[in-house]
């Protein structure tokens, strides 16, 4: 190692409680070219929160003092910041030792392991780190086990970890009043000296006026449609690219092949509490940080900040405008249900989704483009009757499917009863458990060996700390099987549930709005011949159905 470690304990820092503070930070070049990247300021944003913590406990700060590794890699002890904290500490000049988790401070493990068990302990330095919840001096025990656990760091583990600091580091953003997503709303650009602040865009910002005078004079959401249309104003996705967003796919669903505007454009602007200064975030987020599938988040957790940016419109103007939403209603007149495919039919031409008209009392979904651009789009009316036929004879196709994918499923469970996996992880965990007994039994030995003169004090204070380890190791080994051999059963336990999911529509004669809700995700009108229906979670069912293929 780089670092001086010549034995001496620093018995008036061990005993200290005034606190001479080192924040260690670190970035490595692949995260970020700039003089200082934003991840190296959250750091230092979490640290100062935890020393403001301490102090409101009780603990004396004396001083603080940030070293920070911008554009250096954790395999290496090697950075210049470190080792002038290093020299800081050999001085006696920092007894306390602070960084957000410990990838920060490193990621040689063996090196790693050799300065937080040896010298910092030999030189009286405590030792937080935030995020991992370690603090050698009120939780040696938990810091200890950190330690020796280093080595048997497993992948879903460090995912887990990987997932929770992003997390923590997004939340404190969205808290802190900044803008995270990829793309400005629209009237708005990212400002050039902070990414995560927003500024008027003055072109775009005034069509934003321009909608919500429509609306609060009485102008419906289909007329402003036409409106804008009419005037060949661009729409917002198109309005992006223009300004140079190559990678920007649209601003809502609507209207995002054609070009042109469409009322849930409108509705999401009218809608949007950006356009009176505040920001809206968290409103969806991931189902496990093993999937990136995301679904919306309750209402109560979303991150709200108020006057963040500059507003573009009044809060009196705002206040019309959602007065009029609220007794805006989908439910035709004289009706108490919505139309059962009502919002799932969709244009394959445009990317629309199909509005419901009624002729001669006999309903048909029609593409919105044929009345707001018709020449853009000739989507043909599609009955109503026959988009029910069709959706209901996919439904029972698909349940059929995965009702005989779960009989060949269940008739190869019968044959193997157990894979080779899962009785690869039942030996390793039997060898484990009986290694963990073994060394329980050595360790309760230790005692009279002491007693009988064969080890000396030190001799026994050496194999006790050594047993504890090993035993700190073959725990974590024995918690990683355990949790694969439930993996195993879960991942079985899931498709049975799965399949359960769409068993219980079997049988189906005809649809109600609940087996729409639940199963179908969209119904793509390209002809009149021409009409498919995509199910949720088609992912998943087609995994089952590849999966009955094969055995």
């Amino acid at each position: 190692m780089t670092f001086l470690q010549n034995g001496r304990t620093n018995k008036k820092n061990r005993q200290s409680n005034v606190w001479h503070v080192g924040q260690y930070v670190r970035l490595s070049k692949e995260d970020g070219d700039k003089p200082e990247s934003d991840s190296i300021q959250n750091q230092q944003r979490i640290i100062s929160k935890h020393i403001e913590y301490m102090e409101q406990q009780g603990e004396q700060i004396a001083s603080v003092k940030v070293y920070s590794d911008d554009g250096y890699a954790g395999g290496s002890l090697n950075r210049p910041a470190f080792q002038q904290m290093m020299r800081a500490v050999e001085a006696g000049e920092i007894n306390c030792v602070i960084f957000k988790d410990l990838s920060r401070l490193g990621r040689n493990y063996p090196e790693l392991g050799k300065l937080m068990e040896d010298y910092f302990p030999q030189k009286g330095v405590r030792v937080i780190s935030v995020l991992n919840n370690l603090d050698s001096l009120k939780s040696p025990e938990t810091y200890c086990s950190a330690i020796v656990s280093f080595s048997n760091i497993v992948n879903d583990d460090y995912i887990r970890q990987l997932s929770i600091k992003i997390k923590s580091t997004l939340d404190m953003k969205r808290n802190s009043g900044e803008f995270i997503g990829n793309y400005a709303p629209y009237g708005y650009v990212k400002s050039p000296e902070d990414r995560h602040k927003l500024v008027i865009d003055p072109e775009a910002a005034e069509v934003v006026r321009m909608i919500f005078n429509w609306y609060a004079d009485g102008a419906s959401a289909s007329g402003i449609t036409k409106k804008l249309n009419a005037l060949h104003i661009i729409t917002p996705s198109a309005y992006k690219t223009q300004k140079g967003c190559k990678g920007f796919v649209s601003h809502s669903s609507g209207g995002k092949k054609v070009g042109t505007w469409s009322i849930t454009t409108i509705n999401s602007i009218l809608r949007n509490e950006v356009y009176i200064g505040n920001l809206v975030q968290g409103k969806f987020k991931s189902i496990s940080y093993r999937s990136k599938q995301m679904v919306p988040n309750e209402q109560t957790e979303w991150i709200v900040v108020e006057g963040t940016h500059e507003a573009i419109i009044s809060d009196e103007q705002f206040t019309i405008v959602h007065d009029r939403l609220s007794r805006h209603t989908r439910v035709a007149p004289k009706n108490t249900e919505t139309y059962l495919l009502s919002g799932m039919v969709f244009c394959g031409t445009c990317g629309r989704r199909l509005n419901r008209c009624t002729t001669n009392g006999y309903g048909s979904s029609r593409c919105p483009t044929r009345t707001y651009a018709a020449d853009k789009c000739q989507c043909p009316y599609t009955s109503e009757k026959k988009l029910e036929k069709i959706t209901l004879s996919a439904v029972q196709r698909q349940i059929g499917l995965l009702v005989d994918a779960k009989k060949a499923i269940e008739q190869a469970r019968k044959q193997s009863v157990s894979s080779n996996m899962r009785d690869e992880y039942t030996s390793a965990l039997h060898r484990a458990e009986k290694e963990k007994q073994r060394l329980s039994e050595a360790r309760f030995k230790l005692y009279d060996n002491l007693q009988k003169g064969i080890l000396d004090q030190e001799e026994y204070e050496h194999f006790r700390a050594q047993y504890k380890a090993e035993m700190l190791t073959q725990e974590a080994h024995i918690k990683q099987l355990q949790d694969s051999l439930a993996a195993i059963k879960d991942s079985r336990k899931a498709d049975d549930e799965f399949i359960s999911f769409f068993e219980k529509f079997g049988n189906i004669q005809t649809l109600d709005r609940a087996v729409i809700t639940h199963l179908i995700d969209r119904i793509v009108v390209n002809d009149a011949k021409h009409i498919q229906v995509y199910f949720k979670f088609s992912n998943e069912c087609n995994r089952i159905l590849d999966l009955a293929e094969s055995v």
